[in-house]
């Protein structure tokens, strides 16, 4: 046996079972990063893994094993080039990216595919591409020369969009399609918090359901039904009964009301407290945290209706102090990161955890591997560091000299406004007037999710979430404010949209509702 060999013989072990090695790391070479060759292509994120470092409040991972470990990226060493961008989806996150990634100095060109309407103001939108076109997107990349993509929704991560960019040269934001799973996949994603110890709700996975009504019998009411696989938000069920457990198991599993994404479900116990969200930025090794939020996902007032995407949301939540913010990366994030890692699934991107604070400590409700929607047309506001350049970083492994700064005291809070009949049947084409008078008012932005131009130069819906509106201020009542005085402004008879956002929050600072 070489040198050579003998060095590399304990990483044989870590990197058991991975069907194509070189998509995802790297461990041919052990030179020095300083000796690399700058046009490789193969970015180290740390010298050593075993080495200790902190990152602008990050926390790192410890005495991991082996001792060099290269996530495969395709990167440029110089940020300051100016770059073609690309971002992936058409929804408000993505008109809320594009915004952000449009004023920083280091864009040149900036598409969106197939982006929408609201879009064109601040990119170019490719439509006759769609999201999910992989090959599509790819060969767009290479013909417009196209050296970093940021892509925003989940369903194409987890399809592999990044691994095909990476495979073709091109630097991309996001998981490859083997840490996507986290989202891809409740039961893997169950299974692996299990494993590593990380806290979360009591569960089960079924895939009878004649075994699912069997358990659910037994167990106390309420409970949380979920589909495995992507749903769009909608494949959550909480069940307060067992009349409405059955039904869910049913349309689920019998009926397949998701297709392919409820082959198979998970019953979990429902966990009491508040609803946090935490975003953080991940490089393969070291977790900087990127900000709270908290939405709303029911569809009514007052919590109630069928759960929704997300009906309105607002940052920072002030529930995420900073002794909580320690203890969710030291006990969710960390162990995540570091479970990733030795699974052979390094994850490097934007981690959105969405967490239950329970009595017994902050626990996973769910982990998306994507910025939220609505939860990123909070966060992109407030931000004062480049967007972009801060992607481009994480994306490339340069986080080293990463810094997150935010615009002091500034809050924001978006409200959804809806097609009526959303979450489900909804009419499409209807008439939205007055958004330029609405667009005008200081502190808002408007972010499009699903409206078009007619041929007279009309904005019509034409989805289910269709606009959100985005208040801006030095706090959440001024941010509240600015938000509903826009929408007063929008006239839209066929939509709908909740008048309490922020009320839990509101509720924190006065001590009623």
């Amino acid at each position: 046996m070489t040198a050579g060999s003998s060095i590399l013989a304990p990483c044989l072990s870590f990197v058991a079972g991975i069907s194509s090695v070189s998509s995802l790391l790297d461990i041919r070479s052990l030179v020095p990063n300083r000796q690399r060759n700058k046009n490789s292509g193969f970015v180290p994120f740390a010298p050593k893994v075993k080495r200790s470092r902190v990152l602008s409040g990050s926390h790192t991972r410890r005495n991991l094993s082996p001792c060099f470990i290269r996530i495969y990226c395709v990167a440029s060493d110089a940020v300051e080039t100016a770059l073609h961008v690309a971002v992936i989806g058409s929804g408000g996150r993505e008109h809320a990216l594009c915004d952000s990634i449009a004023q920083s100095p280091l864009c040149n060109k900036l598409f969106a595919i197939p982006g929408n309407a609201g879009i064109r103001a601040c990119a170019r939108v490719v439509e006759n591409i769609q999201s999910h076109e992989t090959e599509k997107i790819v060969e767009f990349c290479k013909q417009n020369k196209v050296n970093f993509v940021v892509v925003g929704p989940e369903t194409p991560l987890v399809e592999g969009l990044v691994d095909k960019l990476t495979e073709a040269g091109i630097a991309a934001f996001g998981p490859h399609s083997r840490a996507a799973l986290l989202e891809g996949s409740k039961v893997w994603m169950k299974q692996f918090l299990k494993k590593w110890k990380i806290p979360t709700a009591r569960y089960e996975c079924f895939r009878s359901s004649q075994l699912a009504k069997s358990y659910v019998e037994k167990q106390q009411f309420p409970l949380v039904i979920k589909a495995n696989g992507l749903a769009a938000g909608k494949g959550v069920i909480i069940a307060e009964d067992k009349t409405t457990a059955d039904q869910a198991i049913v349309s689920m599993l019998d009926e397949t009301v998701f297709g392919s994404a409820s082959t198979e479900i998970v019953i979990e116990e429902y966990l009491k407290g508040e609803e946090l969200s935490f975003f953080a930025l991940v490089d393969g090794l070291t977790v900087v945290p990127f900000g709270s939020a908290q939405d709303h996902k029911r569809a009514f007032e007052q919590d109630l209706g069928p759960n929704t995407g997300g009906m309105g949301a607002y940052s920072p939540s002030p529930l995420c102090t900073e002794a909580l913010e320690n203890e969710i990366i030291q006990t969710i994030l960390n162990p995540t990161v570091q479970g990733m890692m030795k699974e052979g699934r390094p994850y490097r991107g934007i981690l959105y955890c969405g967490l239950m604070l329970t009595k017994d400590g902050p626990k996973v409700l769910e982990y998306n591997v994507r910025f939220g929607d609505p939860e990123c047309q909070v966060i992109c506001p407030r931000l004062k560091s480049d967007l972009l350049q801060v992607l481009y970083k994480v994306a490339t492994g340069r986080t080293k000299d990463l810094k997150i700064e935010w615009n002091d005291n500034l809050w924001s809070l978006v409200v959804i406004m809806a097609s009526q009949g959303y979450p489900g049947a909804y009419k499409k084409g209807t008439v939205i007037q007055h958004l330029e008078e609405a667009s005008k008012i200081k502190g808002v932005k408007i972010y499009h999710s699903g409206t078009d131009l007619s041929p007279t130069g009309e904005w019509i819906a034409t989805g289910g979430r269709v606009l959100g509106i985005t208040g801006i201020g030095h706090s959440i009542q001024q941010a509240r404010d600015k938000a509903y005085a826009a929408i007063e402004q929008i006239q839209w008879p066929q939509g709908f949209y909740r008048k309490d956002i922020g009320w839990k929050c509101l509720n924190l600072e006065t001590g009623s509702r």
